[in-house]
């Protein structure tokens, strides 16, 4: 598998989880990389994106709560999330792509970890 995720989990509004995605090969040197939530039910929406340069953005919905962040020797990207609320819940996935822009349209995926955030 290209990108594996881990760290999701059942947490209390309020709480924090953080997510880890491993990359193999050259894909994580070579790519910025993003995480994307999918609620139940909804469509696939990325909430935070890091570049190869460590230059990162957020979406609305989680700015000032969730961090991005990537550890190059290890090949790692990580979500950092705190202040948890249970629209957080869903499905996060890994991917990874050129740049942010086209991050969407990647067809580097993780299979994705599951969050939940109980009230």
């Amino acid at each position: 598998e290209d990108l594996v995720e881990s760290g999701g989990g059942l947490a209390q509004a309020g709480g924090s989880l953080e997510l880890s995605c491993v990359a193999s090969g050259s894909i994580f040197s070579e790519n910025s990389m993003g995480w994307y939530h999918q609620a139940p039910g909804k469509q696939r929406e990325l909430v935070a994106g890091v570049t190869i340069d460590g230059n990162t953005n957020y979406a609305d919905s989680v700015g000032g709560r969730f961090t991005i962040s990537r550890n190059n020797p290890a090949r790692t990207t990580y979500l950092q999330m705190d202040s948890l609320k249970p629209e957080d819940t869903g499905v996060y996935y890994c991917a990874a792509a050129r740049t942010l822009t086209v991050l969407g349209r990647s067809n580097i995926w993780g299979r994705g970890t599951q969050v939940t955030v109980s009230s």
